[in-house]
């Protein structure tokens, strides 16, 4: 996708404003460099702006999980946007598809989380001495097999939403961490709306299904 400073930016851009970009980031692509990763989402992000000042990544998203994520284009921006996001300012919710189906319609997962490291890696499990984390769910359709669940985060916790639908005996399809039997395919996990004010200004996005999710949605629908 074309940007304003004329270069080539290669994943849809969901919001554009002078100081923000909301990107609607694919699964499967790490937002920052590691051990094990090869290309990630801040290589890309020279190709938004000419500026020297930035860009920077406001917030960071799983790697396996899609959706929205909001870069700042300036350093002041960047500020006053990490700011929003640690007093809980910003709307964060999220569609999952989950396996098997949730009890009741509706509800509120409260339990705090922790870090574990093993032979195998590090993962996250609840831990009453671990930092709070929640999560409210609805349903918003199944067919008993599996359900298509709406999570608003009130928390930005590592794996916060996988452990927390796992806790609810309803862990995400395509996790193969928390998900005893994933499936096939990626993480069906998507960041679908992001809504934050910086200053006096409001960032709105809404990023849609990828092709995996879109799929089993159109069942429910």
């Amino acid at each position: 996708m074309g940007n304003a400073e004329g270069g080539l930016f290669p994943y849809p851009v969901l919001y554009r404003s002078p100081r923000f970009v909301v990107i609607d980031k694919p699964g499967g692509l790490p937002v920052h460099p590691g051990p094990r990763t090869g290309r990630t989402l801040e290589d890309a992000l020279p190709a938004l702006t000419r500026r020297k000042d930035g860009p920077w990544l406001v917030h960071r998203l799983d790697a396996d999980t899609s959706g929205c994520v909001l870069v700042a284009l300036r350093k002041q921006a960047l500020i006053a946007a990490q700011q929003a996001f640690q007093s809980r300012a910003a709307s964060k919710t999220y569609w999952a598809i989950v396996s098997g189906r949730p009890q009741g319609e509706e509800g509120d997962v409260t339990l705090t989380l922790g870090r574990r490291e093993s032979p195998r890696g590090w993962r996250i499990v609840p831990d009453p001495e671990g930092k709070p984390a929640r999560t409210q769910w609805r349903l918003l359709g199944t067919d008993g097999a599996l359900s298509w669940l709406e999570l608003t985060l009130h928390t930005g916790r590592t794996h916060q939403a996988r452990v927390h639908c796992a806790a609810l005996g309803t862990p995400i399809l395509g996790d193969p961490v928390y998900n005893p039997h994933p499936g096939d395919g990626p993480l069906r996990l998507l960041a679908r709306h992001l809504k934050v004010t910086v200053d006096d200004e409001t960032i709105e996005a809404v990023a849609p299904p990828p092709a995996s999710m879109a799929r089993i949605l159109n069942v429910f629908r």
